[in-house]
């Protein structure tokens, strides 16, 4: 189970992760080559799926550690 500290530094690199995927998203649109612009198109992709990668970790571990606080009351 995660700490209260590790989810912070999960949540943070989620977030981390979200606002960079919206950088190369804006160079993408923003790059006249188009080289440039498939590059950045597929990081923002990739950083996206990484994102969602990372949020599943932190619902799991959410979800385990309220069904393990839950299971030790009874």
């Amino acid at each position: 189970m995660c700490t209260s500290s590790m989810m912070k530094d999960l949540k943070e690199k989620l977030e981390k992760l979200r606002i960079n995927a919206e950088d190369c998203n804006l160079i993408s649109k923003l790059a006249t080559d188009r080289a440039k612009r498939e590059l950045f198109a597929r990081l923002s992709r990739r950083l996206l799926d990484m994102a969602t990668e990372v949020e599943a970790v932190i619902v799991a571990e959410t979800r385990d550690g309220t069904s393990s606080q839950a299971g030790s009351d009874a």
